[in-house]
């Protein structure tokens, strides 16, 4: 069995529309649908785009093999077999265009658009959110704990407590996006580049007749790399004293002791307790490393105690996104072509935060020039060609009455072609890459808006013709 192909990594619904529109002979009629959440998760202010890597590599994949067929073949649908040769030989050929990872983004704006016909955008969907969604998440909540502790080392420690391995590894990817600088994964580390670290088992401690011995077979083993997990049996009576030895021992040597590692008890009081007796021992270059279900509170609650902590470990609550376990990323179709024309299309719903904008997009980054800071993002029909010498006015699409008029600004397009008629035209950043542009994007924004606890909201406005067209529409299919 081939677990690479992820072409049936779909819900069932997917293939039924396909197979529908196929029946109908509406099948390579052209869409533009987009990818887009309704509210920030962590009760933040913001996410941080990630998972397009997944989500390329996912349509340069695509294609029906003989098992796929098969199985098909077995459902209680019973497509044609006409159907299934179609499939056979398909491959994407739509026209996608992104949001780059690593982006500040918000709600209800595009993150990925994908122009293409029918039969291929209503297969991708699922697969398409549930790497967005899920990465999204991940880098967006690794990015809240990096705020709390700007200058500390970050470790990804999630990979026993994720959902599956896939969920492990992208996780791992997703938390270097958000400002994580290394991961214990070493599968994640090969496929992507990540740094990787990693200490030692309570295990390893009690293999032996007593701690100090556990301590020095780990230095003789691995003399240039010793980090010591010190709470296995008691951490100052027993646990750092031992540490202290081997780190004078390693000295002898010409070596290092690198760290002492703190997984219970109370962080901030241990910390600061061994801190004296390393420093008291002419060992104040040996770092403290804490884990223990960690996240951006507990971290935040431990610097405001004093804790004395410089390398954090952070596992369950990073990699399960355990506050805000999903984003709720949508997939929603925007326009249809129709005799060579493109017609917006609405979805509307008794839910108002649910009524989507229609039309084809553009969306923009508008900087204050003066000031280098962004103040708002701004979206406009495909169309629309938006003059940066002019005034521009920026009203919020459900209170319209909250305007501001912005004069001397850029606009940053935000939707870069990655995807053009089927071949891919993205070249693969780098993580390093990823990760700089993050922090360049974060120095753009008032902090106010970036802050974990009640966040300033920040506008995501619209045109006017877009939010004439969407009223026209609501208007339309609403009786009124």
């Amino acid at each position: 069995m081939n677990h690479e192909n992820l072409t049936l990594h779909t819900d069932k619904y997917q293939i039924n529309m396909m197979y529908a529109h196929w029946k109908n002979g509406t099948h390579n009629k052209r869409r533009v649908f987009e990818v887009f959440y309704r509210k920030n998760p962590f009760g933040g202010g913001y996410a941080i785009h990630a998972g397009l890597e997944r989500v390329l590599q996912y349509l340069d994949q695509l294609h029906f093999d003989e098992s796929d067929l098969a199985f098909l073949r077995e459902q209680e649908e019973n497509y044609d077999e006409a159907f299934l040769d179609e499939l056979k030989d398909w491959k994407f050929n739509g026209t996608v265009r992104a949001v780059r990872e690593g982006t500040i983004v918000f709600p209800n704006e595009p993150l990925i658009q994908i122009e293409a016909r029918i039969f291929e955008n209503q297969l991708i969907e699922t697969a398409i959110l549930n790497f967005t969604n899920y990465q999204t998440l991940i880098a967006t909540k690794a990015n809240r704990i990096k705020q709390v502790a700007p200058h500390d080392t970050l470790l990804e420690f999630g990979t026993r407590r994720a959902q599956e391995a896939s969920a492990a590894l992208w996780g791992a990817r997703a938390a270097i996006i958000g400002g994580f600088h290394a991961t214990s994964n070493m599968l994640a580390g090969k496929m992507f580049g990540i740094p990787t670290k990693g200490t030692h088992a309570h295990a390893f401690v009690q293999d032996s007749s007593n701690e100090l011995d556990a301590f020095k077979a780990y230095a003789k083993a691995l003399p240039d790399h010793v980090t010591l997990l010190v709470d296995t049996y008691d951490t100052l009576k027993s646990g750092v004293p031992n540490a202290i030895i081997v780190g004078k021992l390693l000295e002898e040597q010409g070596k290092t002791l690198k760290g002492i590692r703190l997984d219970s008890g109370d962080l901030a009081y241990l910390s600061k307790e061994a801190r004296k007796m390393l420093d008291a021992a002419g060992l104040n270059y040996v770092k403290i490393v804490a884990s223990n279900d960690l996240d951006e509170y507990t971290i935040h609650n431990l610097k405001s105690q004093g804790a004395r902590i410089d390398i954090w470990g952070v596992g369950t609550k990073l990699i399960t996104a355990e506050d805000s376990p999903s984003l709720g990323g949508v997939y929603k179709v925007v326009a249809k072509q129709e005799n060579g024309e493109w017609e917006p299309t609405i979805k509307i719903s008794g839910n108002p935060e649910k009524v989507s904008t229609p039309c084809r997009k553009k969306l923009y980054r508008i900087v204050n020039r003066r000031t280098g800071r962004a103040e708002a993002d701004y979206l406009t029909d495909y169309d629309e060609v938006l003059d940066v010498n002019k005034t521009l006015k920026l009203f919020d699409p459900v209170h319209t009455y909250l305007q501001k008029v912005v004069t001397d600004f850029e606009a940053v397009e935000l939707l870069e072609l990655v995807y053009d008629q089927g071949h891919r035209v993205h070249k693969p950043l780098t993580l390093d890459e990823i990760k700089n542009y993050n922090e360049q994007q974060q120095s753009i924004f008032w902090e106010e808006y970036l802050r974990n606890l009640n966040p300033e909201k920040y506008p995501v406005d619209i045109s006017q013709k877009l939010w004439d067209t969407r009223m026209q529409l609501i208007a339309k299919y609403s009786g009124k």
